[in-house]
């Protein structure tokens, strides 16, 4: 099959990856001319696509990456993976509305078009499908078939990748659906059909909201079982040896990424523009989340002036700048917040981080450090907010004046305290 996939970033890229594998031809539609450039000469940003895997599928003549769709009609199968941002708390649905619309006139008799990116329940019904009909003067499901998939990438996972994990496949009527599930059963293992695409993207977004909120709940548990004077850290071990009925979430210094700082927020969005209510637990859930780097800045407060110090002035050293441990993604990363509440109040702040590449723009005072004895023993706090397996947690127990550990790396240490 002819794939063209509009969007090659963490989600667009290893689908377009699985589809040479599989033998498609790819056209890989990268809009930010720079990366498109990159992936041309074999250079993959994507840290779950290795650049020899991204070389191979060049080689083989079955990918190109573009920075422009090309005319015509020129694929049956076409993927949009665009990102959908948050703007001032309402969705911001314009790169969809973009691609779909850049894909109407090359929409053809008999292709498939599918909606990969995460939104409300809703959009590709009504904003994609009139989009495409407009722009190609064809009418979905009686002359092309339109679908919609929940992207389900974590990136770093080692054990679930995209060919493991299981696709949630839903279309506009049944030719559709069809249509969506014979393309994803070519790509991966299980493929899992739905009623309609509205019940295919409140998936998504159950999944991130379950998660988002079950994160929100530890956190504040944290936050009052240390005013308590409680090892929170101790009772979530104790409570998750029960065998039913409990899944274990653990604290940590909020949210970050694409997924949880935003895809509860589409639905709750939804929920109040649709039926003028609230989703009561997402805006909780926003809220304590939301506030969790500045407990973390509080909490250094605390610990320095324990030493007689200030944060203004002293030297703080922060272990990890992405959302995740073992992940180059620091999109939303409440690290970042941290470190810039930080300098907001004059630390001097250092950041150690052997995966993020460069700087976020508000951390342009900040100084790129590798993790070393030295670096450890000048700082006056060191605060673990990434816990990347790469670190050398004993060295920085041994060496470092003073530690918060917002992800308990290194616990039973007279100089270390947990969040």
């Amino acid at each position: 099959m002819r794939v063209t996939i509009i969007g090659q970033g963490y989600v667009g890229l290893p689908v377009a990856m699985r589809s040479v594998e599989v033998g498609h031809d790819v056209t890989g539609v990268e809009k930010n001319p720079d990366r498109a450039q990159r992936l041309a000469a074999g250079d993959s940003f994507v840290e779950d696509v290795p650049s020899d895997v991204l070389a191979a599928a060049l080689a083989s003549g079955r990918y190109r990456a573009v920075a422009e769709l090309p005319s015509g009609p020129s694929f049956d199968v076409a993927v949009i993976t665009v990102p959908t941002p948050l703007h001032d708390g309402a969705p911001d649905l314009s790169f969809i509305e973009s691609a779909a619309a850049e894909l109407a006139p090359s929409v053809a008799p008999g292709c498939l078009v599918i909606l990969e990116s995460t939104t409300y329940p809703g959009t590709t019904e009504e904003l994609m499908v009139p989009l495409l009909e407009a722009g190609s003067g064809l009418t979905a499901g009686r002359d092309f078939r339109v679908g919609y998939s929940p992207e389900r990438i974590d990136p770093g996972n080692q054990q679930y990748n995209f060919v493991t994990t299981p696709k949630v496949v839903a279309g506009i009527d049944a030719e559709s659906l069809a249509a969506v599930e014979g393309f994803y059963r070519t790509l991966v293992n299980e493929v899992v059909p739905v009623k309609g695409c509205k019940e295919a993207e409140l998936t998504k977004l159950i999944e991130n909201t379950f998660r988002h909120v079950n994160v929100a709940l530890v956190n504040e548990l944290a936050v009052f079982a240390y005013e308590l004077g409680i090892d929170v850290w101790d009772a979530i071990d104790a409570a998750s040896t029960k065998p039913f009925g409990y899944m274990r979430f653990t604290p940590g210094p909020g949210v970050g990424g694409h997924c949880l700082p935003i895809d509860p927020s589409y639905l709750s969005w939804r929920v109040k523009q649709s039926l003028n209510r609230q989703f009561r637990f997402v805006e909780l859930a926003n809220d304590v989340n939301e506030h969790m780097p500045q407990y973390v800045v509080n909490r250094v407060n605390l610990a320095l002036n324990h030493d007689a110090k200030s944060i203004r002035g002293s030297r703080i050293l922060i272990l990890g700048l992405a959302y995740k441990k073992g992940s180059s993604d620091a999109r939303e990363s409440p690290s970042v917040r941290v470190a810039e509440l930080l300098m907001t109040l004059g630390a001097d702040v250092h950041t150690v981080d052997p995966f993020v590449e460069g700087l976020p723009q508000q951390l342009a005072g900040v100084q790129r450090v590798d993790l070393s004895i030295d670096e450890v023993a000048d700082a006056d706090i060191v605060v673990v907010l990434t816990d990347h397996d790469e670190f050398d947690y004993p060295m920085v127990a041994a060496n470092a004046s003073r530690v918060l550990d917002t992800r308990r790396r290194m616990s039973n240490h007279a100089n270390v305290e947990m969040l």
